[in-house]
């Protein structure tokens, strides 16, 4: 069984669905804005941290934010609850003092559409508007579609990952600086992404409560976003000729990728992670992955595979075993 990360064996006998209502509405604000000067990228990444900390964090607002390298700042968010025009008033603020500001500006004006949100999940209304590409496969149904951003994705090489949950307590007024500071020596390493969408700080109480009985880690309850930093190459096997991976290059961003996580971590060393978008060098991975819910899971596993019949790569009882799951360590 996989999901978006490691897999094991399993055997699906029953499968229940918990489905919510859908949103009345739904939109997105894209935009993306650069600095001419460091010293403007760092008035940016401030006054960004400050609006979402006064006026995004909450239920109403998801996705990504990319800090970037070159002193740019790219903006994909959604929003669900709000129609456009409560969105446009929200952000106008923050897009204002941009525009009024000298030393930045829109490298892609903004945008601020609504979307239907029964048309997000309708392979006809996507294609249409070129959101997704179609499975080109003889015979494949016209149902069959991917998101287009995620095409790179299709068999590329990764250089390095790394990823971790931030507490919202660096949003508290008196650790703002800190966050900010972590945050721009990090892009001076790699470029990072903040998913807004992969934490619970400011859910819902029942979200909160159906996610607090799982095995995750309960850090994820507390934490505003899952910062994932990450380079890779488009796809390269090891041994195919004309098809090798370009390892000097990807030694070097992988030495990067790190760096900038670490200078993270100096404001949150005790972050856990999301075990299915993570290093697979993960250090602590026990915590970083389950926190206190790790004692019990091995207590399960030790009850229902007792001689480790499955493994999986920094899988509950993997620390028994061989790298390659197959020599069973002395402990």
């Amino acid at each position: 069984m996989c999901g978006g990360g490691g897999g094991t064996f399993g055997i699906v006998t029953r499968l229940t669905l918990r489905t919510h209502e859908l949103p009345e509405t739904m939109g997105g604000v894209f935009t993306v804005i650069r600095a001419a000067s460091d010293a403007g990228y760092r008035r940016l990444i401030t006054q960004f941290v400050d609006f979402y900390a006064d006026h995004l964090h909450g239920p109403h607002w998801g996705d990504i934010v990319t800090l970037r390298r070159d002193n740019t700042l790219t903006i994909r968010m959604t929003f669900q609850g709000l129609d456009r025009r409560q969105a446009h008033a929200v952000w106008q603020p923050f897009l204002g003092t941009v525009a009024a500001s000298s030393d930045l500006g829109f490298a892609s004006a903004p945008r601020i559409p609504d979307i239907p949100p029964r048309h997000i999940w309708d392979p006809a209304w996507l294609r249409a508007r070129n959101a997704v590409l179609v499975d080109d496969r003889p015979g494949a149904p016209p149902e069959n579609v991917f998101w287009a951003g995620n095409l790179g994705e299709a068999g590329h090489f990764l250089h390095g990952m790394e990823s971790l949950w931030l507490p919202r307590s660096l949003l508290q007024l008196d650790r703002r600086a800190q966050l900010v500071d972590a945050l721009i020596a990090a892009t001076r390493h790699w470029s990072v992404e903040l998913h807004f969408q992969k934490a619970l700080a400011g859910a819902p109480a029942e979200a909160l409560a159906a996610t607090r009985d799982t095995a995750t880690n309960p850090a994820l309850l507390d934490a505003f976003t899952l910062v994932i930093i990450a380079a890779g190459q488009q796809p390269a096997y090891p041994g195919l000729p004309g098809h090798e991976p370009d390892m000097e290059t990807a030694r070097r961003q992988a030495q990067a990728v790190v760096k900038a996580a670490d200078e993270l971590r100096k404001v949150a060393p005790d972050a856990g992670t999301y075990v299915a978008e993570s290093s697979f060098f993960e250090r602590d991975w026990q915590r970083a992955y389950w926190g206190p819910n790790y004692p019990k899971l091995q207590q399960l596993k030790k009850k229902y595979d007792p001689e480790g019949l499955f493994f999986a790569h920094h899988g509950v009882g993997s620390e028994e075993w061989s790298d390659d799951g197959f020599t069973r360590l002395a402990l």
